[in-house]
């Protein structure tokens, strides 16, 4: 009887490693290209935040230079 249990604990364990678990290489492709996305579409929005700033300190200059015309 012990032989059987220690068999199906065997065949169990064996069963259980196969399935895998970890995600595949197309799996890890796309999260890494995802993160590689993520990170692209911040830096955009932190340059286009300081194009903007730029921008509207360029206008406040040209203003104040309009006025002491």
């Amino acid at each position: 009887m012990k032989k059987v249990f220690v068999m199906a604990l065997v065949g169990a364990t064996l069963a259980l490693a196969s399935c895998g678990g970890g995600p595949s290489a197309e799996e890890k492709a796309a999260a890494e290209q995802a993160k590689m996305d993520s990170i692209k579409a911040v830096e955009q929005a932190r340059l286009d935040a300081e194009a903007a700033a730029a921008g509207g300190a360029w206008a406040a200059e040209l203003k104040l230079q309009q006025t002491l015309l």
